[in-house]
């Protein structure tokens, strides 16, 4: 079998930065691994604006698969991440072998993060907007995200504000990426966030490979190595058949 390569779309105030451990271990392997980071973030923070919102991001890297050739990918998505993974595949399933979902939302058509998480959260997050010009999301402390200790001050002085219209914007969809059958979902349980419900919702459905972690949500910081196996096995289509809480 062909070795596929890895687009690793991270998610919000991260950067590609966050997939520097995962992304060695894959190259050990012989992967090629592109960790792109989105508009107005990371080493892209000099670009943001109110204008960047979820559309911007999905072709951020439609553009990586575009200008890079690609033609077999397994596309990975953390957290927000999950939300522009599927809007891509949507876009061109027939350049992605397989999706992996890391403690993400998998996205809905005709709904934003918003409409998916909490309403808490929601309202968390634009009062913060509106104390930051009205458009500017300021980062949570990783504690709040159960990051390893060690690693908590090298993840916040990473991560940076988002845009609100990245929250708010709905996602249109076609329906196309549910030809992808090869799919992947990880479940952090090391903290109180949002994504159990998915996670229940995607074993019920069945056809997914699906994972459970001792760890906080970023799960790429906490356990590479496991989240690198993870991704070496969907590349492989699960010939070990591990669909299993790990």
């Amino acid at each position: 079998m062909n070795l596929p390569t890895f687009v690793l779309v991270h998610g919000a105030w991260h950067g590609g930065w966050c997939y520097i451990r995962v992304a060695r271990l894959l190259r050990a392997k012989g992967y090629e691994v592109l960790t792109p980071t989105l508009t107005g973030l990371g080493e892209r923070s000099h670009l943001a604006s109110q204008l960047v919102n979820a559309s911007t991001h999905v072709q951020d890297i439609l553009n990586v698969i575009t200008f890079e050739g690609l033609e077999d990918v397994v596309l990975v998505g953390h957290s927000y991440g999950g939300q522009i993974i599927t809007a891509v595949a949507d876009a061109i399933p027939d350049k992605i072998r397989a999706l992996v979902y890391l403690d993400a939302f998998v996205g809905e058509d005709g709904k934003s993060i918003f409409d998916l998480d909490s309403p808490a959260a929601t309202a968390s997050y634009i009062a913060m907007a509106q104390a930051n010009g009205g458009h500017r999301v300021p980062p949570l402390a990783s504690a709040v995200f159960g990051v390893n200790a060690a690693d908590q001050a090298w993840v916040d002085a990473r991560c940076t504000p988002g845009s609100l219209a990245t929250w708010t914007e709905r996602l249109k969809l076609k329906g196309r990426h549910t030809r992808i059958s090869n799919r992947t979902y990880v479940f952090a349980n090391g903290w109180d966030g949002p994504f159990r419900p998915v996670y229940e919702q995607v074993r019920a459905e069945g056809g997914w490979h699906t994972y459970e972690f001792e760890c906080g949500h970023d799960v790429m910081i906490d356990m590479p190595q496991r989240t690198a196996d993870v991704l070496h096995a969907a590349a492989m289509g699960h010939t070990d058949n591990a669909s299993t809480s790990s």
